[in-house]
């Protein structure tokens, strides 16, 4: 066989599972708006997910995206379940079930333990209608009916493309709905390159005794001493103890130098940058290096909030670059 045959085989199984995503769209209709009210509105209950087989696995997947966007779920083993685990289900709970043909053995005895219990909430996400699965659901989607991309239609490829389209898109729902942003994404991925690129400057500024404050009145001699003691090039310069009025960086005293004879008893405040750029703490560290590259400087100062002139910590460009952050 021809390595270019493989090419047509791969663009061939693509096209039929674009083809299956179009469909899941048009299909798209109430009751997915009625499903994800519902699992807003689970407060005093658990989102369980459950599935056999390949769909047991994009199960999983629903059960991991959901979590890690602010809706808390598990995934349940079917066949476990009836072997002790049903007891995780318990009043108030949400149990999505997903079957492409809402028939399998594994999760007919979860359905009927749920339907002994009216406080729990049965979803069933299925492709027929006329299944124990659909016929028994509190609410219920009904995916389209979709081509496998095999030539003989029975390998779980489109249809199970199909189901994990839909999680994605329930968790996006519930995510949007919630506000649920980078800061509250980035506290449920703290490990791996994901949580680098979500580091806030609030991770990696400098603070406390760490900044390097002097006061206006400071005379440049005194001013020198704290700059080379402190090491990062910059000082930031204080009208009172909570505002900050102006910085001074090692390359300004070089060009003071060439300036000036002797500067050494001039006040600060008569040669600092007045009004220096200050950026929030919940910043992305990389947003704040994009800041660095484009005005050419190497600190920035923190803020909180609106509170732009009252610096409450320093970052300096190899905080970030030592972070791994590009």
């Amino acid at each position: 066989m021809k390595i270019k045959k493989f090419k047509s085989i791969a663009k061939n199984v693509i096209e039929y599972e674009i083809n299956a995503l179009k469909k899941l769209r048009s299909s798209i209709d109430n009751s997915f708006d009625q499903i994800v009210k519902t699992i807003l509105n689970c407060r005093n209950g658990k989102i369980i997910i459950s599935g056999v087989g390949k769909s047991g696995i994009i199960a999983k997947k629903w059960a991991a995206t959901f979590s890690s966007t602010g809706t808390p779920s598990f995934f349940l083993d079917a066949s476990n379940a009836s072997h002790g685990d049903m007891g995780q289900i318990t009043s108030n709970d949400i149990v999505i079930l997903i079957s492409l043909s809402g028939q399998s053995d594994e999760l007919k005895n979860i359905i009927q333990y749920t339907s002994r219990n009216k406080n729990i909430k049965l979803i069933g996400i299925t492709s027929k209608k006329n299944s124990v699965l659909y016929k028994n659901s509190d609410l219920k989607l009904l995916m389209p009916s979709v081509k496998e991309a095999d030539l003989g239609n029975i390998v779980p490829t489109s249809s199970t493309t199909v189901q994990l389209a839909l999680g994605d898109s329930i968790a996006i729902a519930c995510m949007k709905y919630k506000n649920f942003n980078k800061l509250e994404f980035k506290k449920f991925h703290p490990g791996g390159s994901l949580s680098i690129k979500l580091k806030t400057v609030g991770d990696l500024m400098l603070s406390g005794n760490k900044i390097p404050f002097v006061y206006e009145n400071t005379i440049m001699r005194d001013a020198i001493k704290i700059i080379n003691k402190k090491g990062l090039g910059v000082l930031i310069i204080k009208k009172t103890e909570n505002i900050t009025s102006g910085i001074l960086t090692d390359g300004d005293l070089k060009r003071l130098n060439q300036k000036f004879e002797n500067f050494s008893n001039i006040k600060i405040k008569s040669l600092m940058k007045k009004k220096p750029i200050s950026i929030d703490k919940d910043m992305l560290a990389a947003q704040a290096l994009s800041i660095m590259n484009t005005k050419k400087i190497t600190s920035l100062c923190v803020h909180i909030g609106k509170k732009k002139n009252k610096t409450i910590g320093i970052i300096h460009i190899h905080n970030i670059l030592n972070a791994n952050i590009s």
